[in-house]
């Protein structure tokens, strides 16, 4: 497949999602039975960020210009680990390897498998070519670079497995926002997105938010009710729950709306149904801070990136801040 019917057929894909045909509905279902924080609506909303964002024609061909793509590349076999923590997570990087012209052999997640392998189906019959680019394996050995995101602790196994070979290699990450106070009621929705879409579980979620000396958290806490109904999905109750009993016991002061809890707490990494809080002082910028933490995958504010638009990244938005075309190009 030469790049532009390799450009042709994502747009087809990104125009499949969303045209929603009963069988992509079916496979949504599916997915929901499988791992019940994928519901069809955050799969839905994760499709059609990939078809507007990273999916258009216009858009693939000036990334592909950008790095000066052609089809006089010497492909190599790419091993792709992916994760699984939100709805169709792993599809940048297979997304980068298929334009770049390598092929990729891709390690599924259990918790995502259903939805790729869909997808993968609909390319092969779309252009059968493409099951030459792209295969999955349950282990993956002989691969010439690999690509592979986990947990901090499986990211050491990675180290040990494909050390030797050309590798870029994802741990646990997650991001922040900073508040100054004087955000719209609007913003502050767009702000319970960055924080709530796909139950938090996402590395570009925000987890902790800093605050100014004195903030008042009640126009917030109305925002974050917008996703009220959490509180009816019994995998996000049951941790609330949990994490409300843990707090009571402990006898720690919380904020919340029903379905989000706030606490005071250092740490970046907040549990879910939990958002974590720090207050700063006039004249302090705790973005300084963060940019310097491998910790932090994204900074929300007014100076940052958007409210709103953590979960929205574009193809040049990638992880951990590693060229991953420029890394794959350079093979």
């Amino acid at each position: 497949m030469d790049l532009q019917e390799r450009i042709d057929l994502m747009v087809e894909i990104g125009e499949y999602f969303k045209a929603d045909h009963e069988e992509w509905k079916t496979v949504k279902q599916q997915a929901y039975q499988k791992n019940g924080w994928f519901t069809p609506e955050f799969i839905q909303n994760a499709a059609d960020q990939l078809a507007d964002n990273f999916l258009q024609k216009d858009k693939l061909t000036a990334w592909a210009a950008h790095y000066h793509i052609d089809d006089n590349i010497s492909p190599k076999n790419v091993g792709i680990v992916m994760a699984g923590n939100i709805p169709l997570v792993g599809f940048h990087d297979f997304l980068t390897v298929f334009i770049s012209g390598h092929y990729q052999t891709v390690k599924l997640s259990s918790k995502d498998d259903v939805l790729l392998k869909h997808i993968f189906k609909q390319m092969y019959s779309l252009h059968i070519e493409t099951q030459n680019h792209i295969s999955i394996a349950d282990m993956l050995k002989g691969c010439d670079a690999y690509i592979a995101t986990g947990s901090n602790n499986s990211g050491r196994y990675f180290e040990q497995y494909f050390g030797k070979y050309p590798n870029i290699i994802r741990r646990n990450r997650t991001s922040a926002a900073i508040l100054t106070g004087d955000e719209s009621a609007e913003e502050l929705l767009k702000l319970s997105d960055d924080v709530h879409l796909y139950f938090g579980l996402g590395c570009r979620n925000v987890t902790k938010i800093y605050v100014p000396e004195g903030y008042d958290f009640v126009p917030l806490l109305d925002a974050f009710k917008s996703y009220a109904y959490f509180a009816d999905h019994h995998k996000y109750k049951n941790n609330y729950d949990y994490q409300l009993s843990i707090l009571l016991l402990n006898n720690i002061y919380y904020m919340t709306d029903g379905s989000t809890l706030l606490i005071e707490n250092e740490g970046l990494f907040s549990p879910i149904s939990q958002l974590h809080y720090s207050f700063y002082q006039q004249g302090e910028d705790p973005a300084a801070e963060l940019k310097d933490n491998e910790d932090v995958q994204c900074i929300v504010s007014k100076n940052e990136i958007p409210f709103g638009e953590a979960q929205h990244p574009q193809l040049f938005s990638y992880a951990d801040g590693v060229d991953t075309m420029e890394f794959l190009l350079g093979l």
